[in-house]
């Protein structure tokens, strides 16, 4: 099991949760193609029709960017916890 946690601006695709347990790990991946069962507007928020993360979204696992540790391949061991964090623009 693995502990997703949603930005409040994507709450509104998962009823409001802060956070959803996935019975999935071993690939960044694994976990969103489980995410994405239950979830699908969340997903396709998440990736693009290619399947890839979209530019705009940073996803860390426990603490790291998984841009930096294998992207979409990045490990997720059992219990870990996956932070979706949109990016902010501004100037």
């Amino acid at each position: 099991m693995v502990t997703v946690w949603v930005p409040g601006p994507l709450r509104g695709e998962v009823g409001g949760a802060t956070r959803l347990a996935v019975a999935a790990d071993g690939t960044l991946r694994d976990v969103l193609d489980a995410l994405a069962v239950d979830w699908p507007r969340l997903a396709r928020r998440l990736r693009d029709e290619r399947g890839e993360l979209r530019r705009y979204v940073n996803v860390y696992v426990d603490g790291e960017d998984c841009r930096h540790v294998g992207g979409l391949a990045a490990a997720v061991r059992p219990g870990a916890e996956v932070r979706v964090i949109p990016s902010v623009a501004g100037g």
